[in-house]
């Protein structure tokens, strides 16, 4: 079991970091999925999984393993065309939760679609990514899933 508060100060500090980083250079760490993964696991009170756990990042009260994506994204950007990582369904897990962070690393929104909705998704035909790379747009994810936990967002991303 990972200790989420001993991991939450080291993750702040690497936030600073990150930001201080994309401030300097204009590109992002590579930091995102962790902070995802932490943010996820403290609002929801999730149990997050070993490293590599086969297919999920971490488990509810409830035992339902859950795969956590998450993106960055700019105030002044907009969502529209930004995928997120492989869905794969090789393994078992329950449901995908999707953190969406600001330029900061400050959740914004999260969203969240269960199994069986995203498999059906990924088998439409049509996109290569989609179908070949279990790809899917972060506009597409939020309409299949629901929105589970909420901060003020900016209403130029929202579009």
């Amino acid at each position: 079991m990972i200790d989420i508060e001993a991991a939450g100060k080291i993750l702040e500090r690497a936030r600073q970091a990150a930001v201080e980083y994309y401030e300097l250079t204009g590109k992002p760490l590579g930091i995102t999925g962790e902070i995802g993964e932490y943010l996820a696991a403290s609002i929801f009170d999730l149990e997050l999984a070993g490293a590599r756990a086969p297919g999920y990042d971490a488990a509810d009260r409830a035992g339902r393993k859950i795969q956590i994506k998450a993106r960055s994204f700019p105030a002044d950007k907009k969502l529209n065309g930004q995928r997120l990582g492989s869905i794969r369904f090789k393994h078992q897990w329950d449901c995908v939760m999707l953190v969406l962070l600001d330029e900061r690393f400050e959740p914004r929104a999260i969203f969240e679609a269960d199994r069986e909705s995203l498999e059906a998704a990924l088998a439409m035909p049509g996109s290569k990514a989609r179908n070949e790379r279990g790809a899917l747009s972060v506009s597409r994810f939020r309409s299949i899933g629901k929105q589970v936990w909420s901060a003020e967002w900016p209403k130029e991303a929202q579009r």
